[in-house]
């Protein structure tokens, strides 16, 4: 009897050209061998500049690219919209990127049509510590990010770019890198929670009605801070040896953690 419900099973399933998959429930928690070194450094380093009023610690991390035109993006909306489900009339792709201060909640948000390239990080990190600077009196800068293409620190350009920007600001720069495959823990992932569930169900169908809902959320009671940077940056820059040797100089890497916790100091003549 069971053998033949089995049969009648199969014949239904491939009738309506339906075949189940066996799927892993669980996915084993990736983890290298420093992953806990890391995570209590990580605590370590955030503790100390929460404390510290010289010092404020940023958050910052790129979502992945939108698609912006008349596509359905799943959730509820009380007004009826009518959506493509295919990627044919694409109007144009904009990548979102976030810095959140996790002690005050204040957020910035900057849309680019291009890549979240070094270059585009820290001229926007440039842009926005004026007024950071001025709010807080601070003098050190802690940033806590994931170690991504482009704010890896290993990207050359990006370590130039920071090394650079200490000495123009005078400041020391801390950069506290959380553990691979781990990057959900980065504070400013939050934020981009908060921001996915207020833009489920409506249609990005302009890069105007992308800003105005970016500009329209809130996260524990604010608004953030919302740009278009119409400048397209390129990727991947490097940094030959010789010339990163000067910059090199001012940089202070914590020992057998070396890719995780870096020191930038101002004093760079060039």
């Amino acid at each position: 009897m069971r053998k033949l419900r089995d049969v009648l099973r199969l014949r239904f399933h491939a009738e309506l050209s339906y075949h189940p998959k066996k799927v892993q429930k669980t996915k084993p928690h990736k983890k290298i061998k420093e992953t806990d070194a890391i995570f209590e450094q990580v605590h370590s380093v955030n503790g100390m500049a929460d404390i510290n009023p010289k010092e404020i610690r940023i958050s910052i991390d790129a979502k992945a690219r939108m698609n912006i035109g008349n596509f359905s993006r799943g959730g509820r909306n009380r007004v009826l919209t009518k959506a493509e489900d295919h990627d044919l009339d694409v109007k144009e792709k904009l990548t979102p990127f976030g810095f959140y201060l996790p002690e005050h909640d204040d957020f910035f948000l900057f849309f680019t049509a291009g890549y979240a390239s070094s270059d585009f990080i820290v001229d926007r990190l440039e842009e926005i510590w004026p007024e950071i600077q001025e709010k807080y009196g601070v003098d050190i800068l802690t940033i806590n990010a994931d170690n991504g293409m482009e704010n890896s620190s290993s990207r050359t350009q990006f370590i130039k770019r920071l090394v650079e920007f200490a000495e123009k600001s005078n400041i020391k720069i801390k950069l506290a890198y959380y553990p691979p495959y781990h990057s959900k823990y980065n504070p400013i992932e939050r934020v981009w929670g908060a921001y996915e569930n207020h833009i489920s169900g409506d249609i990005m169908d302009t890069v105007e009605t992308t800003l105005k809902f970016a500009k329209s959320m809130t996260y524990n009671g604010k608004a953030p801070l919302v740009k278009l940077t119409e400048k397209i940056y390129e990727t991947g820059v490097k940094v030959g040896k010789k010339a990163m040797k000067t910059y090199y100089q001012f940089v202070d890497r914590m020992p057998s953690l070396e890719k995780w916790f870096l020191t930038i100091s101002p004093g760079c003549s060039g």
